[in-house]
């Protein structure tokens, strides 16, 4: 009897992860996963960039819908957020690799024409999605990583993990095997709802020291 069931039925990106190549072979890859579900409704995988042996990798959650739309990861206004506070604290943007846990924009959405909510992704989507994040570790060899948010440090650090209690820390932990550093904080979507928007900013510059120190001063 033949089998009916689609890749995304397995949950796993695994299988479309190539096993040779650079960050340009991988987000060529990426852009035909079908790992899971999440590819149907979003307009295309947005992979991470950056340069390619950057010194701190960001992570946040998933795609928004200015970057579903762009195809790259932090282009909307919680992007633009991020750079300056990245600027602020001592880290130069364009020497950083920026991506995220999940690689397709999840969303609702109450008529086709109407604005797409963002939609918190699953343990499951996120595990499916691991494999790209692993293989993103792996080739940029980040010397920390900045946790941007409770998804990604979820993704990162399993179901236990609560930003509010470790944020501005710098962390040692074993991640797809390899042993990393991180510095986890808000994520600047957080810091645009925020009722004192510019007191949530200040904890996230000052997070952002933290890891400017922990690589040793300025970028």
């Amino acid at each position: 009897m033949v089998s009916t069931k689609s890749p995304e039925d397995a949950y796993t990106a695994e299988p479309f992860v190539p096993g040779r190549g650079g960050l340009a072979a991988l987000r060529e890859a990426a852009a035909g996963c079908r790992g899971c579900p999440l590819h149907r409704d979003a307009t295309q995988t947005v992979f991470g960039e950056g340069a390619a042996h950057a010194r701190v990798m960001l992570v946040g959650e998933q795609p928004g819908d200015q970057e579903d739309r762009q195809g790259k990861p932090f282009v909307g206004p919680a992007g633009k957020l991020l750079d300056r506070a990245l600027a602020e604290a001592g880290i130069e943007p364009a020497d950083a690799y920026v991506t995220n846990a999940v690689k397709h924009f999840k969303f609702t959405q109450a008529e086709p024409r109407k604005r797409r909510i963002h939609k918190a992704p699953s343990l499951r989507e996120m595990t499916a999605c691991g494999p790209w994040l692993a293989k993103e570790l792996e080739l940029v060899e980040p010397e920390l990583i900045v946790v941007l948010g409770a998804t990604a440090g979820k993704a990162l650090l399993g179901s236990s993990f609560r930003v509010t209690q470790v944020r501005g820390t710098v962390l040692e932990e074993e991640i797809h095997g390899r042993r990393e550093r991180l510095v986890p904080t808000v994520h600047p979507s957080a810091v645009l709802r925020a009722e004192d928007r510019e007191g949530a900013y200040r904890g996230l510059v000052t997070d952002l020291e933290v890891a400017a120190r922990a690589l040793g001063g300025r970028m």
